[in-house]
């Protein structure tokens, strides 16, 4: 098993600019779509918590550009875990466009991520879900892997 989880993506005009290139406010929403997408196929029982008044705040989110995409470019989103505390998780997000030379990196993100529950009105800090703390466990980044720590 990979130690990151991949989400593929095709460029479409919709996210480019007027220059043609990729607006870079679709760097950040791919990283929500491949967090989603995660969820979907590995932490079900998660996505019913979401629906039963668990929050996932992102309490911070980053973007590095190394490269350009274009409209039509094949991309691989690649996600890991970085940490988990009892409350909060790192992500890692490596972008990687399809080549035919092969894999090219065109940026790396980062989030932050709280639990949440509202409880007597208010909204407090809860445990990370133990469904989602199994899902994640084959993703924890190791060096070398994602090219971080």
């Amino acid at each position: 098993m990979s130690a990151w989880y991949e989400y593929r993506h095709v460029v479409g005009f919709e996210e480019t600019n007027l220059v043609g290139n990729v607006y870079y406010v679709n760097y950040l929403r791919w990283q929500g779509r491949c967090r989603e997408m995660f969820l979907r196929e590995h932490a079900p029982a998660v996505v019913d918590d979401l629906r039963a008044g668990l929050k996932l705040f992102t309490l911070r989110v980053d973007c590095e550009y190394l490269a350009e995409l274009d409209a039509f470019d094949e991309l691989r989103i690649r996600m890991s875990l970085t940490e988990l505390t009892q409350t909060q998780l790192g992500l890692a997000f490596d972008y990687l466009r399809d080549g035919p030379g092969g894999l090219v990196p065109v940026a790396r993100g980062n989030q932050r991520i709280a639990c949440m529950r509202e409880v007597a009105g208010q909204v407090v800090p809860t445990r990370v879900p133990t469904p989602l703390v199994r899902a994640l466990a084959p993703y924890r980044a190791t060096e070398g892997v994602t090219g971080r720590a």
